[in-house]
Formats: structure tokens, C-alpha cells, sequence
């Protein structure tokens, strides 16, 4: 740069001018990291804000910030009326929530987990999902029912299980599974707009970890449809489909393949109902292999409901080889971390899966 400036003198060019055209590099601005926790947070915060019919119930939700510190700082900022602590009875508040919507409130209803929303149930679907359809329309419930879903870490058989089957089973219900802070964060504001009963399934070992965050993303006007899956990395061998938690595992062993010539398409499903089928099937048309990962057992599962839908759409036809599953192990949760670690899927095996599935 210094002799060029040199020239430019020379010549009797003012140094100004040229300094000024001069492009010099910029730096892209680093993204910003958000929890899954923080994320959730945000979303709430922002549609308590936007709308007065929204309130948040819950066991812990206000003064304690909640179990997981997902409500942290709304009892202060919106007080007792909106930010609710109710009673160890999942049957109970659920009904007050529930009763709420059909009045026209919009609540968010927090499972401390969603094992404990077996003791619900009965609000969840005979309440909650039949009425808009036995009213005939008239009735409408929009209830967003959230909490922590599936195995997290060392809480043993009655704290693990996976509910997105059991939900995504019942008309009436929308169910969304996101896995990264964007997600969290765009699904939950839709799932509160949304005039239908939506189970929100939130992982407990994801509340700490950190994405990096768009500014669009963390614009107050960012939802992300209920319904649409989203193609998290692209690939050519092999259409890897996943929700929640397992999507990281399944961009980390992409990663590890793609070292081996294996380049792996891994779809963040973010919906499991409605189901974004269109575009299971597009990247199996491209790829004619499809691998289903999901914490969750495999009986009736999510990762079998797609194989269904794929055998009996057009995309069968581009299949090379059965699709594959890699889910839960069809057991109890066990306590010790050994089982409980072989219990669950690892990126190890989907991997060998998608190894075993390709011939090699």
C-alpha cells in the first residue's frame, strides 16, 4: 500500500480521494450466541408482551424462575396475574389452562417434564384436541402445552420417555420438536399465536447450549411455520431425518462420513404433526437412501411413520436399499449410565447404520 501511495503522489493525485476509494477488508460481524434456554425465554417474553392474553402456569414458573430456568425474570416483569405458580397437579392446572383457552386466553401451560403430562392426559386430548372438531369449529383452543421431552441424564425409567409419538398420534393436535435456539425460538412464538392446541417438546440437555443466532432471527417479528421441516446440511448419498437433540448428532456424524466420500442430507423435521412429507421425499427422490433417527422407542414410532408415508408415496420407487431406523431401545430407561448411554442413539450408530445401509 505505501508505494502505491507513492505513485499516486507522483502523479499529483490527492492522497484523500485514493485512500477513500481504496476498498480495505471488513470483517463479517460475529454472530451472536444464544441458549436453547435463553431462546425460549426471549419467545415468551416477547408474546407476553405483544399480547395480553397470553399468561404462563406452571409448577415453579414464577418465583423460582422455573425448575429449569426457562421462565427466568417474567414473575418480576408481568407479576402474579400472568406468571402463575400452581399446585403439583398436572390434571389440575392443565384443566385451569385449558378452561382458560376455550375463554379466550391464550395460555402456556409448562410441564415440569412431559412424563408428568401422563397425569394430564385426559385434558390434553379428550379436552384440549376434540373440542375445536365436536363444536364444529365453533370452539376453539389455543393452548401451547411445553416442557422438557425424552431421556436426559441419569433421571432413570419414569423420567425418559419420548412423547412425540404418543401426541403426533391424535388428530386435533400440532406437535413441534425444535432442536437449535432458532428454532426454539421461531416455533414457539408461532405455537402461541397459533389458534390449535400445540405440544411443544423441548429437550433438557439442549436448555445450555449455545447456537449462533441470525439478526433476523432475533427480530420480535421471527416465527418459523408450524409444519415445514428445514434441510439442515445437504447431501447426495444418503437423507438422514431427525428431531430435536438428535439432528446435532446426525450433522456430527455427516461430518465423520463426509471425510469417507459419504455425503449425508440431514433433515431438521422441527414438526412431527403435520408432518413435512413433501420434503422427506424430495431429498430421498435425490439421494434413494433414508435413515430415521429419534430418541424415542421404535414401536409406532416417528422414525416407522415415516417409513410408512414414504412406501406408499412416489418416492419409493427411488429407493436403493429399505429404509433404515435408529431409535431408542425398545427397554425401560435403565439408571446406570453405562445401559442408559446404550439405550439412546450415538452418533456411532448412525453412523454404522448409514455405512452398513451404503455397502461401505
Amino acid at each position: 500500500m505505501a508505494m502505491s501511495l507513492v505513485n499516486i503522489i507522483r502523479k499529483g493525485k490527492p492522497v484523500v480521494s485514493a485512500v477513500r476509494r481504496r476498498h480495505f477488508h471488513r470483517t463479517v460481524p460475529a454472530a451472536v450466541q444464544v441458549t436453547v434456554r435463553d431462546a425460549l425465554n426471549q419467545a415468551m417474553d416477547e408474546e407476553l408482551e405483544r399480547d395480553e392474553r397470553v399468561f404462563l402456569l406452571g409448577e415453579e414458573v414464577a418465583q423460582y424462575d422455573g425448575a429449569y430456568k426457562v421462565s427466568r425474570g417474567l414473575w418480576k416483569k408481568y407479576g402474579d396475574k400472568r406468571i402463575i405458580d400452581t399446585p403439583i397437579s398436572e390434571m389440575g392446572f392443565a384443566g385451569i389452562a385449558v378452561g382458560a383457552a376455550m375463554a379466550g386466553l391464550r395460555p402456556i401451560c409448562e410441564f415440569m417434564t412431559f412424563n408428568f403430562s401422563m397425569q394430564a392426559i385426559d385434558q390434553v386430548i379428550n379436552s384440549a384436541a376434540k373440542t375445536y372438531y365436536m363444536s364444529a369449529g365453533l370452539q376453539p383452543v389455543p393452548i401451547v402445552f411445553r416442557g422438557p421431552n425424552g431421556a436426559s441424564a441419569g433421571v432413570a425409567a419414569q423420567h425418559s420417555q419420548c412423547f412425540a409419538a404418543w401426541y403426533a398420534h391424535c388428530p386435533g393436535l400440532k406437535v413441534v420438536s425444535p432442536w437449535n435456539s432458532e428454532d426454539c425460538r421461531g416455533l414457539l412464538k408461532s405455537a402461541i399465536r397459533d389458534d390449535n392446541p400445540v405440544v411443544f417438546l423441548e429437550n433438557e440437555l439442549m436448555y445450555g447450549v449455545p447456537f449462533e443466532m441470525s439478526d433476523e432471527s432475533q427480530s420480535k417479528d421471527f416465527v418459523i411455520p408450524i409444519g415445514k421441516a428445514k434441510i439442515e446440511r445437504a447431501g447426495t448419498h444418503v437423507t438422514l431425518v431427525s428431531h430435536s437433540r438428535y439432528v446435532g448428532h446426525c450433522l456430527d456424524a455427516a461430518a465423520v462420513l463426509a471425510k469417507e466420500g459419504v455425503e449425508c442430507e440431514v433433515i431438521n423435521l422441527r414438526t412431527i404433526r403435520p408432518m413435512d412429507v413433501e420434503s422427506i421425499e424430495t431429498s430421498v427422490m435425490k439421494t434413494n437412501h433414508l435413515l430415521t433417527v429419534e430418541g424415542g422407542w421404535p414401536q409406532f414410532g416417528v422414525g416407522a411413520e415415516i417409513c410408512a408415508r414414504i412406501m406408499e408415496g412416489p418416492a419409493f420407487n427411488y429407493l436403493d436399499a429399505p429404509v433404515t431406523r435408529v431409535t431408542g431401545v425398545d427397554i425401560p430407561m435403565p439408571y446406570a449410565k453405562i445401559l442408559e448411554d446404550n439405550s439412546v442413539p450415538q452418533v456411532k450408530d448412525i453412523i454404522f447404520s448409514v455405512k452398513k445401509m451404503l455397502n461401505v
